[in-house]
């Protein structure tokens, strides 16, 4: 019911900054809320940030708080993820996902979302 392409992924250094979009197709993106998350080899998915369907709530994860901004654009069916001062730390697949299933989730599991896209590679050297 909704496809999901992330991109904007690519190599950089400490301190740096990138911006990841994800573009949905498929159902309405108004109608459901939007996450991402994280994955680096060995480990399980990691919650990162999720925003509500109005874009007026927004949820982070310890670790990125202050530092990575989730936004949405209804209009353009686009979530984006602001990725500023970057850590090595930092370094993983970042993948978004969709809940669809309510509008105003904040979810940081894994299993609250039924959609996802295919990842797009982070890379952060020291």
């Amino acid at each position: 019911q909704v496809q999901l392409v992330e991109s904007g992924g690519g190599l950089v250094q400490t301190g740096d900054s990138l911006r990841l979009s994800c573009a949905a197709s498929g159902r309405t993106f108004r109608s459901y809320a939007m996450g991402w998350f994280r994955q680096t080899p060995g480990k399980e998915r990691e919650f990162v940030a999720a925003i509500r369907v109005n874009g007026g709530s927004t949820r982070y994860a310890d670790s990125v708080k202050g530092r990575f901004t989730i936004s949405r654009d209804n209009a353009k069916n686009t979530v984006y993820l602001q990725m500023n001062s970057l850590k090595p730390e930092d370094t993983a697949v970042y993948y978004c996902a969709a809940d669809v299933h309510s509008i105003m989730a904040l979810s940081t599991l894994l299993g609250h979302y039924d959609y996802w896209g295919q990842g797009t590679q982070v890379t952060v050297s020291s």
